[in-house]
């Protein structure tokens, strides 16, 4: 069972925090809840996160006990917003057999209550009904007002003691205690420890032992004692588990993100970077053109070589400025780059690389081939590049086709695999976040990108790019 509904109490203050100093603030926010259950917060012994608002000399076990009481029996986390519970998991499939069965065995408690007490004890049906009704009914809510179905319960069994007396060898029914035990065990799973402990608390003080002093043996009040210590203990610890691991997949996801928020600050960062190649490439015409343009036009006006020249000190000015920028994008260790920013003329260069990491690779070009603007043609490759690197390591020995299209507005690139070939083993998890990257080039150029499994019936997965000519196109 991976995810749970919301469980720890809420973040706000109880109604019953007010009745005491400090009565349950480390425990009534999830984080503290979560802190408590992974085994990082105090344990019951440990007053002093409780005790911190505790006023001077009063010991802080009393303070502790007080607190636990309080938080326990008084309003506030039973019921409403504030409510303990245990974290339940999300999916319906899991979610609703446990509910079905948890009300079948309030069915089936409730009536041996009633029933056991009747034929046993030859008690009445006026104290055996409503007795055994709230020591068996209240299961029905145990999974969601844990606290609730423990004080209706603890009531009934306190009551049906003091009414059966020493009727026999103890005052309840099996069926009885087996629901008192399942709700101590839920409560324990809610994760609110002082909640936990002052159910302890209230259960061996205010139902075992009035019940050893009136209806049973002591020896065997002792017993019964152990046996809520151990129900709530053995909740505690699967709730905290399931707590933990909730926070932990909580903290997996935030790091997922951040990871894909980095991939993609990286991925503009190189796609600036080799965009930089281009737009220097058009400022240095620029430059040059303006620097020229008085030389080849020797009766230009005084005024138009001084237009000239502003237009190529502003050329240069700027491709300082952008060199400037680029520069702080570049990694301390990466070497400014020298060679031409690729485009679909070396389609067949990565065609012959792909063929030699073993995939079989065709490809077709369909269209009239028209120049592409440098910024539609490097991205198409860098495309298809990623693309094919992707192939091999999820397709290895399989077979890989390259479409490109030369449409009236767009251009349309595609790459499609049939899956691992006889002997290719995939690789089993991605280490990097080329899909990003693809999305990031395509979203820059106004375009869009198609990932997944393949529409046709084939096995394998595709990629399907539109980049539009834009206005140089």
């Amino acid at each position: 069972m991976s995810d749970q509904s919301p469980s720890g109490p809420s973040s706000g203050p109880s109604p019953d925090a007010s009745s005491g100093p400090s009565a349950g603030t480390a425990a009534d926010s999830p984080s503290a809840a979560s802190s408590d259950a992974a085994g990082t917060a105090a344990s019951p012994g440990t007053a002093a996160p409780l005790g911190s608002g505790a006023p001077p000399g009063s010991s802080s076990g009393d303070e502790f006990v007080r607190a636990a009481l309080r938080r326990t029996l008084l309003p506030g986390v039973a019921t409403g917003p504030n409510a303990v519970r245990p974290p339940l998991p999300r999916r319906r499939w899991i979610r609703i057999p446990l509910m079905v069965l948890l009300t079948l065995l309030a069915i089936g408690f409730t009536g041996g209550s009633i029933a056991v007490p009747m034929e046993t004890l030859h008690q009445s049906a006026d104290v055996s009904v409503p007795v055994g009704l709230l020591e068996g009914a209240p299961l029905v809510v145990a999974l969601f007002r844990p606290l609730l179905a423990w004080r209706l319960a603890a009531s009934g069994l306190l009551l049906g003691a003091l009414l059966i007396g020493h009727a026999g060898f103890w005052p309840w029914s099996p069926t009885a205690w087996l629901a008192f035990m399942i709700m101590l065990f839920c409560v324990g799973a809610a994760g609110d420890r002082l909640v936990t402990a002052g159910v302890g608390m209230a259960s061996v003080a205010g139902v075992v032992v009035p019940a050893s002093l009136v209806a049973m043996p002591i020896w065997f009040g002792a017993i019964l004692s152990g046996l809520v210590v151990l129900a709530l203990t053995f909740g505690d610890a699967v709730g905290g588990r399931r707590i933990a691991e909730r926070a932990l997949r909580e903290q997996e996801e935030l790091h997922r993100r951040d990871l894909a928020r980095q991939a993609v600050l990286e991925e503009r960062a190189r796609i600036a970077r080799e965009l930089h190649d281009v737009v220097a490439h058009h400022m240095s015409v620029i430059a040059m053109q303006a620097e020229a343009a008085p030389y080849k036009i020797p009766e230009l006006p005084e005024p138009a070589r001084a237009t000239f020249v502003v237009v190529r000190d502003a050329a240069r000015e700027a491709l300082a400025e952008t060199r400037r920028v680029v520069g702080l994008l570049r990694a301390e260790d990466e070497a400014a780059e020298r060679a031409p920013q690729p485009g679909l003329a070396r389609l067949d260069e990565l065609l012959r690389a792909a063929r030699r990491s073993g995939l079989t690779v065709t490809s077709s070009v369909t269209g009239m081939p028209r120049p592409l603007a440098p910024g539609v043609d490097l991205s198409a490759f860098r495309i298809v590049q990623e693309s094919l690197s992707n192939a091999s390591r999820y397709a290895p020995r399989g077979t890989a086709r390259v479409e490109v299209g030369y449409g009236d507005r767009a251009l349309s690139v595609a790459v499609r695999d049939e899956g691992p070939g006889p002997g290719g083993v995939p690789e089993s998890s991605g280490g990097g976040h080329g899909l990003v990257g693809m999305r990031e080039r395509a979203t820059m150029l106004g375009g869009s990108l198609t990932t997944g499994p393949r529409g046709d019936g084939r096995p394998g997965w595709s990629v399907e790019a539109e980049l539009p000519y834009g206005a140089d196109g």
